[in-house]
């Protein structure tokens, strides 16, 4: 351009010069303007039905719109089996391949796979002149270009092909007829290919494609990579990937290999950006070193974590913190705003617990504005994304060495009671729910394992684990795990079972306890297979019968739960010590629930008696209500603040009140009444009469105190 203009000014023939303000294209790696070059270029013809025809056949049909249904003839390999993950990037898939265009594949570049094309300019037309043809290995064609010159090229493509059509093996190799070319004037094009051209053929040309001859370890020991691996069952990537990669590996997989896909599912994962919405980087300094957490919180807690952000959403957030590297705190560091609008680390931090020292951030060094020295280091960025996974790494530890740790009590004649499997329907309450639990958490951690819902998986074992093992079940057979055989080997079972759960997502931690717990195990349980293994990596999946789920004992467990719930508040607003034992006072149908959790309720809420409601309530007592009933506690203390409780009562009235608002408002509106699910609707009407019955209770027990 420049140029241009000085040639115009030289020559007297600019008349005048008048600024203009535009957009003007920039190289991303130079930063200067773009310059407009023509020039010859070469072109696949992937707007050819072979290609993109071949991309939008590949499509499952549920996820195909009715365009793309028209190429759904179901008659070739391949075709309606590409699932996405979501599906609406089955959209994306689509939308490109009916819009594309002829994709330019030579780049004029320093680097890359220089294109196996040879060439030569002849003055005349050479022997059988505008003929294109394939030979084994080689492709050949002439065009002319201007009255008198014609150019001849021939395609030699190394470690790939161009044509269905395997090679002879007397045929030319590769380097003699390259050798034939050049000594006959023809010199190889000095462009290389597009960088996505190479990666389409990633699939085949890692594994042998074309010519397995040419690598033994393809096909050494009997085996064969390429049929072996390809097609695949998954890809997993990010959604910019879909047009650049994904689209061009489906059409030239089925383009070489007979309508073949190289993988049926592709998972588009969510992108994680940081706390300001922005994506990560090196040159913004807001990215998170996988090295800088495995050593703040441990590998086992940064896996577990980046499970559960894996949502089915566009795009993830975390926050990115900064460990002080005076101290080893880490603390929200100072933000600036750079000139492009970028939220980023203030180039030098101070210290939060020693204003007198400093630090360099990541965005600093990385903008040339700071160096870090022995005075000014450099701060590494963390998360606090993870301490849940560090958390939950460390409750797994503490609560399988302490169930370890009971499991001795009894000898292995007596562990199980008998050398036959353990019958679940003889096992206590709390041993058949937390089998129960167990069953149903396998069919959900299967079903998101089968549907990619990475974070379904991560919540759920989190969940079962977290709550139902560590807090609710251990906490439940305390008092009787040492003298029960049966119950020693459910514990083993189930922590047999949960380690095996629990090791895709965490499995350095899982591989160390796992020796623990199967020395440790006694007895097995009708209904769960757990094959013993020296290895966790490699042992087998637990394999659990149906008949083991039982709803209705789960359903009386959560009822006994939130009956115990209820308890545990009532004693910690009384500030009751958590040894001291109380008495409990209910109606019948309370009274029956408890009878039939097995102890869960004493044991868990600190309950030393139990007492018929109709036979008397002591007048020093702490009411509450639960499902619609009166429970009343005594023994909380020698003398109950009466002020106290009824606030704590107003406090009940208040919130049933709003629930009921709540309910009511819902069941009058007829749009959610007709609209909704049945049973959403009846669960409604159910919580509405419960909240109904507990805000009679509290008025009941309000009138009481006087």
């Amino acid at each position: 351009r420049t140029a241009v203009v000085s040639w115009f000014d030289e020559n007297d023939l600019l008349e005048k010069v008048v600024d203009y303000s535009h957009s003007v294209g920039h190289s991303y790696r130079s930063h200067v303007p773009i310059e407009p070059w023509l020039s010859d270029q070469w072109y696949v013809a992937a707007s050819d039905d072979r290609l993109a025809g071949s991309a939008l056949r590949a499509q499952r049909a549920d996820q195909a719109t009715t365009r793309a249904a028209e190429h759904q003839p179901g008659s070739t390999n391949g075709d309606g089996e590409l699932r996405f993950v979501p599906d609406r990037y089955a959209r994306t898939f689509q939308q490109w391949h009916e819009g594309i265009r002829d994709w330019c594949i030579s780049r004029q570049l320093w680097w890359g796979h220089q294109i196996p094309v040879w060439s030569r300019t002849l003055a005349e037309a050479p022997a059988g002149a505008g003929e294109q043809w394939t030979a084994a290995g080689a492709a050949y064609s002439s065009r002319q270009v201007t009255d008198d010159e014609w150019v001849e090229s021939v395609c030699v493509p190394p470690q790939s092909t161009l044509t269905h059509e395997p090679r002879d093996d007397d045929s030319m190799d590769e380097a003699a007829l390259v050798a034939a070319l050049e000594a006959d004037g023809f010199t190889r094009d000095p462009d290389v290919l597009d960088t996505w051209f190479s990666s389409a053929l990633w699939p085949m040309s890692t594994m042998g494609w074309p010519y397995p001859q040419d690598f033994p370890e393809t096909t050494g020991n009997g085996s064969d990579l390429l049929q072996t691996f390809n097609p695949t069952s998954l890809l997993s990537t990010a959604r910019e990937i879909i047009t650049l990669w994904v689209s061009r590996m489906v059409m030239f997989n089925r383009y070489f290999l007979d309508g073949q896909l190289p993988y049926t599912d592709v998972f588009i994962h969510a992108m994680v950006q940081d706390g300001h919405g922005q994506k990560m980087s090196k040159s913004l300094g807001n990215g998170v070193d996988p090295r800088d957490i495995i050593y703040s919180h441990g590998a086992d807690a940064m896996r577990f974590t980046l499970v559960q952000m894996t949502t089915d959403t566009q795009d993830v957030r975390m926050p990115v913190d900064m460990v002080c590297p005076h101290s080893g705190d880490a603390f929200t560091p100072e933000f600036i705003t750079t000139k492009a609008g970028h939220q980023v680390a203030a180039p030098t931090q101070t210290s939060p617990s020693d204003p007198t020292k400093t630090m360099v951030s990541a965005y600093g060094v990385a903008a040339g504005a700071v160096q870090p020295s022995d005075d000014t280091p450099l701060a590494r960025n963390t998360s606090a994304k993870f301490d849940g996974g560090r958390n939950f790494s460390n409750k797994v530890w503490n609560a399988v060495r302490f169930a370890i740790g009971r499991l001795g009590s009894l000898d292995d004649a007596t562990a199980s009671g008998s050398a036959e499997p353990v019958d679940v329907s003889s096992t206590r309450f709390v041993d058949q729910w937390i089998l129960s639990r167990l069953a149903s958490t396998i069919a959900t951690l299967e079903d998101a394992v089968a549907n990619y819902q990475f974070n379904v998986y991560a919540d759920t074992l989190y969940g079962f684990i977290w709550n139902d093992v560590c807090d609710r079940y251990l906490e439940a057979i305390k008092p009787t795990l040492d003298n029960d055989g049966a119950q020693q080997a459910v514990l083993g079972a189930v922590l047999d079972a949960s380690l095996r759960l629990m090791h895709p997502v965490c499995p350095f931690i899982t591989e160390t306890l796992w020796p623990h717990v199967s020395d440790a195990r006694k007895g097995e349980i009708t209904g769960l297979e757990l094959p013993a293994n020296e290895l966790l990596a490699s042992a087998a999946w637990p394999v659990v019968d149906a008949a083991l789920v039982n709803d209705a004992v789960v359903t009386d467990f959560d009822r006994a739960y939130r009956l115990t719930t209820e308890i545990r508040t009532l004693r910690a607003k009384q500030n009751v010590k958590p040894k001291q034992r109380i008495t409990l006072h209910a109606p019948v149908p309370v009274l029956e629930l408890i009878a039939a959790t097995g102890g869960l309720v004493e044991t868990l809420a600190g309950v030393a008696e139990v007492g018929n409601a109709d036979d008397g309530i002591p007048p020093v007592s702490s009411p509450l209500a639960f499902e619609g009933s009166q429970v009343n506690l005594s023994g909380l203390a020698d003398e109950v603040d009466f002020d106290a409780e009824r606030e704590r009562l107003q406090g009940v009235i208040e919130t049933k009140t709003k629930q009921i608002a709540g309910f009511t408002g819902k069941l009058s509106n007829e749009g959610y009444v007709k609209g909704a699910p049945e049973h959403l609707v009846q669960e409604t009407r159910d919580m509405l009469a419960a909240a109904e019955a507990d805000l009679a209770t509290a008025h009941a027990a309000l009138e009481g105190l006087g």
